[in-house]
C-alpha cells in the first residue's frame, strides 16, 4: 500500500506466532545532481554575456552615452507660491513648480520653464457693479433738414440730492446739442434726462433724472457707484471697462492701465489721462473705468486720442474729474422752458477753437460774431468782438452750448454775463453786464 511516497509491507508472523509489523520505510526520492545545476548556470552566463555585447553594439550605433544617467527633475525656484485674486471671487495668478512644463535630454540636461497663467473672472465685479451704469440717448432736430439725429453714450450713477433728482456723470460730448436725453437703466427702464451743467474742456457734464419719473422697482435695482482713488493706480494694474459699446447696450471689456499721466490735448478734452488696452468703443463715453474691487476710477472717453487707434483707450481720473463734477453739481437743472416763455438774448457768436486760442491767446468762451439791434445783449452793453465766457455764473466755451443754456431761461429773467473785451493796448479785459432777458416770441 503506498501513501504519497511511503511504501507499507505485508504483515509477517515472528517466532513466537506474534505478527510483527515492518517500520514505514521512506523512499528516496531522486534529485539533480550537480552536473545538471552547472549546465544551467553556464548557460545563463553565456545568455548575459551576449545580450550585454548586443546592448553595446546597438548603443555605440545609435550614438547613445551608456555612462550618463538621464533623468527629470522639476523645476525649483526661490519663491514661495503666489497667488493674487484678481477681478474678485473666481480669479487668480498662480506662479506655482507643478505648472511647469519639463524635458530631459540624454546627457542629463534639465530643460525647464515656468507657467504664469491669468484668469480674469469679473463675474462678482460686474454683477454688483453694472446696476450703476445707463446708457443715454442723445437726440438732435435739424430744422433746415427736417430730421431727427440720434447718439448714444454711457453715464455713471454716482447719488441723489435732495431735490429729488438721481445724478449721473458723463461726457459733454455725449450730451451737447441735444434737443431731449433718454436715459435707459440696467433694468431696461426709460426716462428723460435733463443737463445740470457741463465742462466742455473737460469734457465732463453731470445729467439729472426726477425721481418721480422712476419706478420704485428700478430705483430699487439701481447701485450708486463707488468712487475710487486715481492717485493710486499702477502701470500694469488690471481694470474694468463698463459701459454702452455702439448703442448696442451695456458691454464689459478688461484689461490693464497701460500708462498713467497721459498728456492729450484736442477739441473734445486737454490735460493728462489714464491710458489702458481695455476696449472703449463709440457709446462707451461716459462710462466707467473701475479697478478689480468695483471703484470708479476714470470716465470713460472714445473721443480722446482718437476713436480709431486699436488697444489704446483713454479715460478722465476720477481724482482729476470730481473738482469739476462737484461744480456742475451745484448748479440748477437745465430744463428747457416751453416757445410761450423761451427768453431771448439777441447775439450770434461761434466757438472759440483749441487752435485759435494758442495761436491768438483767445480766451476759451463764445466769439461775438454780430449783436442784434434793440436786443437785450445790446441794451446791456455786450458788442461785436466780445468774448463770452460765463452766462449767469455757468461757463460757455461754444456757441452751442451757450443757445442751450439760453434755452432754459423764462423771459424778463436777469442775468449777469461776463465777456473778455480787447482793449486798445492789445490785452484783454474782464467785464460784467446785467441782462434782463427778453421773450423769444417777440423777435
Amino acid at each position: 500500500m503506498e501513501f504519497e511516497g511511503f511504501k507499507i509491507d505485508n504483515v509477517e508472523e515472528n517466532a513466537s506466532g506474534k505478527k510483527d509489523k515492518k517500520k514505514p520505510v521512506r523512499e528516496k526520492k531522486e534529485r539533480p545532481g550537480l552536473k545538471k545545476i552547472l549546465k544551467t548556470a553556464g548557460l545563463g552566463i553565456v545568455f548575459g554575456v551576449f545580450a550585454s555585447a548586443t546592448l553595446y553594439i546597438f548603443a555605440t550605433f545609435m550614438g547613445i552615452d551608456l555612462g550618463a544617467r538621464p533623468y527629470i527633475s522639476r523645476p525649483r525656484s526661490n519663491k514661495s507660491v503666489a497667488t493674487t485674486t484678481m477681478f474678485g471671487t473666481g480669479g487668480v495668478v498662480e506662479t506655482a513648480e507643478n505648472r511647469s512644463p519639463v524635458n530631459s535630454t540624454g546627457n542629463g540636461t534639465s530643460i525647464t520653464a515656468e507657467t504664469t497663467a491669468v484668469v480674469t473672472d469679473v463675474t462678482d465685479v460686474v454683477e454688483k457693479k453694472m446696476p450703476s451704469i445707463v446708457a443715454i440717448d442723445n437726440t438732435a432736430y435739424y430744422e433746415y433738414y427736417g430730421q431727427e439725429a440720434t447718439s448714444s453714450g454711457s453715464g455713471v450713477i454716482i447719488g441723489q440730492n435732495d431735490s429729488n433728482e438721481l445724478l449721473i456723470v458723463t461726457n459733454n460730448h455725449v450730451v451737447e446739442d441735444n434737443d431731449s436725453l433718454s436715459i435707459t437703466f440696467y433694468d431696461g427702464a426709460k426716462a428723460a434726462g435733463y443737463i445740470k451743467g457741463t465742462d466742455k474742456s473737460m469734457d465732463l457734464a453731470v445729467v439729472s433724472v426726477k425721481l418721480d419719473d422712476i419706478s420704485v422697482d428700478t430705483l430699487n435695482a439701481i447701485e450708486f457707484a463707488t468712487l475710487g482713488d486715481s492717485s493710486n493706480l499702477k502701470v500694469g494694474e488690471p481694470v474694468i471697462a463698463i459701459g454702452n459699446s455702439l448703442g448696442y447696450g451695456q458691454s464689459v471689456t478688461t484689461g490693464v492701465v497701460s500708462a498713467l499721466d497721459r498728456k492729450i490735448a484736442n477739441n473734445d478734452a486737454n490735460g493728462t489721462f489714464i491710458q489702458t488696452d481695455a476696449a472703449i468703443n463709440p457709446g462707451n463715453s461716459g462710462g466707467a473705468l473701475m479697478n478689480i474691487t468695483g471703484e470708479v476710477i476714470g470716465i470713460n472717453s472714445n473721443k480722446i486720442g482718437g476713436a480709431s487707434v486699436e488697444g489704446m483707450g483713454y479715460a478722465i481720473p476720477i481724482n482729476r474729474a470730481w473738482p469739476v463734477i462737484e461744480e456742475l453739481l451745484a448748479q440748477d437743472t437745465r430744463i428747457k422752458v416751453g416757445d410761450d416763455e423761451a427768453a431771448y438774448f439777441g447775439v450770434s457768436g461761434t466757438t472759440v477753437t483749441d487752435a485759435e486760442i494758442e495761436e491768438y491767446d483767445y480766451p476759451a468762451s463764445v466769439y461775438v460774431v454780430s449783436v442784434f439791434d434793440d436786443s437785450p445783449a445790446a441794451e446791456a452793453g455786450i458788442k461785436n468782438g466780445d468774448f463770452i465766457e460765463e452766462f449767469d455764473g455757468k461757463k460757455v466755451s461754444s456757441y452751442d452750448e451757450l443757445r442751450d443754456l439760453i434755452e432754459t431761461y423764462k423771459g424778463d429773467t436777469e442775468v449777469k454775463v461776463k465777456v473778455f473785451r480787447e482793449e486798445s493796448n492789445g490785452k484783454y479785459k474782464e467785464k460784467t453786464f446785467k441782462v434782463t432777458l427778453g421773450f423769444a416770441k417777440d423777435h
